[in-house]
């Protein structure tokens, strides 16, 4: 037995030995009968006697008697019983697994396939899951059954393995060990019938177990597990600054195409990268000419993706006109330095006829190795697998696509053409003469190929050939000719037909492809500019389930989690969704995975839908899921890709919008504690100091039995009192101000006012703040009225006022001007005292904003933004500027009314 633990610690260790994250071990064997269950079963009672909690996944004894010996003492979780066309069958319970999460689980044969309506659709993905949720996992696995080995296992054995598992899975694995014994100790078991029962054995014998077969299987077993040590041995060099002739960075490009042929490229590139330790590309270039034309090779070609996308592969697809120009513009832009690509089995004329990408691709290379692989044995394969699928089809198969129905229409139509161009021309034959008569005909044969294709234009062209041989032709109505030259325009009328036919499908295949990249761009392009104006979650969720129902054809719904951290259906592209129970649970999975499931995935692929995680750096902000309208076709990576742009693009909106709401929520908190910060400051101020001297006056007056104060004394008194109750109500209002302010709760009244009476009344309401200054008031005669709220407008003059007051010197002079500048009346209150810095002169209506001032001032700092909040609801403007005198001047206007600028409306009038 070989032991290694651990041969690549770079990012797979990294990735797989995260906090959280459980630790896989495999038994590696060359086949099936070596020992691997057994050896697990061993490992696994030790660490049992340890105290570690192992409990049993799932594990085939296959009736061998050692093994369910071993087995004996370790606990196990029930199997579950699945159903499927009416027969029951034994999977493992990953959900009684996940709830019961042991230290250990062991899981047999991973390889193996599930049962449809199971979780995942590989049982490697289930053990994925266990090693996520932070279970360490023991299994057993053939070497076989890894993915890029499969074409050469069968090229060895003549057995094609069905059931794969993807080299990644090796490749994170914490410890391999391999089990092994020799070719006759194999042989030995599968007579004693060890391993399948005696007349299974027999025929295994004939075919797979084979010394030779068994061999080359060890070899490669063998093979893989030194790789992995020498990889292990080379890492720790690294880790530990040990000299050696490390190899050069290496990056293997592989062109892919819709044949079946590419799948063995792909798992040559994938053992060749794994070999070098290098990178890999899987290409795929989609030119005109070499479009998928059926179902069955777009099909393939998205097979051939997910599997180089499955192996590791970075997938890129480009459109072209020139295959080689392209493949070779990628491979120097991505400094590749092999390519594998495939020799399809075409003839020699073929190859003249098309020419040859291999050599085209050989000769520009230029310092690029190429790796050239025959396409023979695949070509052979194919058209075998061909007269399978067509005799499955024959017997009505339900599980085959039906055939596409072929359609005589275009022939007809041809055949319809030529009948008509004869009969137009033949009374004018001896007019037109032979050579415009075969110009003619070439007009049908345009037609049929731009309308129809190659096929037709051919078949029509030949029709041609044949009605004008006979009819046009001397002999007339023969098929003979007595010049050779008409031979040559015959030969030149099927070349047309074939050229222009060739040319139309081409041409109708890329505008076809162009069009549905063109609608894939315009609609992100669409999303992405309606996401970016829209700042409500609704509306961006609502603009999304549209876009991608509309792109995609197809049933659309949002879900996101609620409070309690439940998905719920937040938005759907129509009422009637497809949402239930069992649907839930996959997206609720997806949501807290933040993988893909689904419909076209291998994981919970029986549902119904596609389910994609809106994943950001912030973590998964919800799940995406659409159930296409057309359940018959198959999910291809490209529109998963495609739908995982949408997706990206879904995350962003909705965590921006949910970034903005706490930023809202953030600002709205800092502004509350400012405000409460700034209620503290004033109650300690503005509400203690005339408070304090409202109290002491009353109390004065009240203790004050023998009438001691003499009535001035009483007056002073009153005076303070009145004083203080007036500073402490403009205090309370400017509180309430502001609070209905920002509420959206101030209703304007509005009425025909006369400035002047405005600014009287204010100043009579400070007439004892202001008894010591001296007003400079300046007033036009002839002032229009304005339409406007009288007590506001009153408000804005009066905290005006009273903050000229409060930042000027005591004694100094404070104006008020009144002008008309056009439809507009500017109203400006000056000081004299300290100016203001040019970079905050704009601060100064901020709510909380107090200018420093060598003066003694009180207030909150809320007046000057009151005064900009009511200004702003009357539609005029308010702002400060430093004035001549040394001190500061706050000006507003406001505009009047254009109808009645010059009298008050007469009640009841027009």
């Amino acid at each position: 037995m070989i032991n290694d633990k651990r041969a690549d610690p770079d990012e797979l260790l990294a990735s797989i030995e995260k906090e959280g994250q459980g630790k896989l071990t495999v038994f590696l064997g060359a086949a099936a009968g070596v020992g691997k269950t057994y050896a697990m079963l061993e490992a696994a009672r030790e660490r049992l006697a340890e105290g570690v909690d192992v409990v049993v996944g799932l594990v085939e004894t296959h009736g061998r008697a050692e093994t369910e010996v071993i087995l004996k003492g370790i606990p196990v979780i029930p199997i579950k019983m699945q159903e499927y066309k009416d027969k029951s069958f034994k999977e493992m319970d990953l959900e009684a697994l996940l709830e019961h999460h042991p230290q250990l689980a062991l899981v047999d044969e991973l390889a193996h396939t599930n049962i449809p309506g199971s979780r995942h659709t590989k049982r490697y993905q289930d053990v994925e899951e266990l090693l996520a949720a932070g279970i360490n996992v023991y299994t057993t696995l053939n070497i076989q059954h890894l993915e890029s080995l499969n074409d050469v296992v069968a090229q060895i054995t003549g057995v094609t393995v069905r059931e794969t598992v993807p080299d990644r899975v090796l490749e994170i694995a914490s410890q391999i060990q391999m089990v092994d014994i020799t070719p006759d100790e194999l042989i030995l078991r599968l007579k004693e019938g060890k391993v399948y029962v005696p007349e299974q054995a027999t025929e295994a014998m004939k075919k797979f177990f084979r010394p030779g077969n068994i061999n080359a299987l060890r070899e490669m077993s063998l093979r893989y597990t030194a790789k992995r040590v020498d990889s292990q041995m080379e890492s720790y060099m690294r880790v530990h600054g040990i000299a050696g002739p490390w190899p050069s960075g290496e990056k293997v490009m592989v062109c892919v195409s819709s044949s079946r042929f590419s799948a063995r490229l792909i798992r040559t590139a994938k053992r060749m990268a794994t070999r070098q330790n290098a990178e890999w590309l899987a290409v795929h270039v989609a030119s005109p000419g070499r479009l998928p034309k059926s179902e069955a090779e777009k099909d393939t070609m998205a097979k051939n993706l997910r599997m180089a996308e499955k192996l590791g592969a970075e997938i890129v697809s480009l459109h072209g006109d020139d295959v080689v120009e392209e493949l070779l513009t990628v491979a120097r832009k991505r400094n590749v330095s092999q390519i594998i690509i495939g020799k399809p089995e075409r003839t020699r004329f073929q190859e003249l006829l098309h020419g040859s990408i291999v050599d085209n691709v050989i000769r520009n290379s230029h310092g690029i190795s190429i790796h050239v692989i025959s396409g023979q044995m695949e070509a052979a394969s194919q058209k075998l697998g061909k007269k399978a699928n067509d005799s499955r089809t024959s017997i009505g198969n339900p599980n085959l696509p039906p055939r596409k129905k072929y359609s005589y229409t275009p022939y007809i139509m041809s055949v319809l053409m030529m009948t008509a161009m004869t009969l137009v021309v033949s009374p004018i034959q001896s007019f037109l003469g032979p050579i415009n008569i075969s110009m003619l005909y070439l007009l049908p044969v345009l037609l049929s190929a731009a309308r129809w294709g190659k096929l037709p234009a051919i078949v029509t062209a030949g029709m041609g050939v044949v009605i004008f041989d006979f009819f046009f032709v001397p002999p007339f109505h023969t098929f003979t000719v007595d010049d050779f030259r008409y031979v040559i325009s015959f030969v030149i009328l099927m070349i047309v037909g074939f050229v222009t036919g060739t040319l139309s499908g081409r041409l109708k295949n890329q505008i076809k492809y162009s069009r549905h990249r063109e609608q894939q761009v315009s609609a992100l392009y669409s999303l992405s500019r309606d996401l970016t104006a829209v700042d409500r979650l609704e509306r961006v969720l609502d603009s999304i389930a549209r876009k991608i129902a509309d792109t995609l054809d197809g049933q659309v719904v949002l879900l996101l989690p609620d409070e309690r951290d439940k998905l719920v259906l937040s938005q759907s592209s129509s009422s009637d969704h497809f949402m239930t129970e069992s649907e839930l649970a996959v997206a609720t999975w997806v949501y807290v995975r933040g993988l893909k499931a689904g419909q076209g995935t291998e994981t919970l692929g029986s549902a119904n839908a596609l389910y994609l995680p809106l994943t950001t750096e912030q973590g998964t902000q919800g799940v995406l899921g659409i159930c296409f309208n057309n359940q018959a076709e198959s999910v291809n990576p490209e529109q998963i890709r495609f739908l995982d742009a949408f997706a990206g693009l879904a995350a962003l909106a909705i965590n921006r919008i949910k970034l903005a709401d706490e930023a809202r929520q953030a600002h709205t908190l800092a502004e509350s504690e400012r405000l409460r910060t700034a209620l503290f400051n004033s109650l300690s101020h503005d509400l203690r100091t005339p408070l304090a001297s409202i109290i002491g006056a009353a109390t004065g007056l009240l203790e004050d039995h023998d009438a001691v104060y003499s009535r001035e004394a009483r007056q002073d008194l009153l005076q303070t009192i009145l004083q203080g109750a007036e500073r402490m109500n403009r205090f309370v209002n400017n509180l309430l101000d502001m609070a209905r302010l920002e509420s959206g709760m101030l209703k304007l009244n509005k009425d025909w006012c006369d400035i002047q009476d405005i600014i009287g009344v204010a100043i009579n309401r400070l007439d004892i703040v202001l008894a010591k200054r001296l007003l400079d008031i300046n007033i036009p005669a002839g002032l229009p009225l304005v339409y406007a709220d009288y007590v506001l407008i009153e408000q804005v003059l009066v905290n005006l006022l009273d903050n000229a007051v409060k930042y000027s010197e005591p004694d100094s002079k404070i104006t008020i001007s009144v002008r008309q500048i056009e439809m507009k009346l500017e109203i400006a209150v000056a000081n004299r005292g300290t100016r203001i810095p040019e970079t905050d002169l704009s601060k100064v209506f901020d709510k909380f904003y107090r200018l420093s001032s060598p003066l003694q001032v009180s207030g909150t700092g809320l007046g000057l933004s009151i005064c900009k909040g009511i200004i702003e609801t009357h539609d005029g403007d308010i702002w400060a500027e430093n004035n001549e005198l040394g001190g500061v001047t706050i000006i507003f206007n406001l505009p009047i009314d254009y109808e009645f600028s010059g009298k008050v409306p007469v009640e009841g009038g027009d």
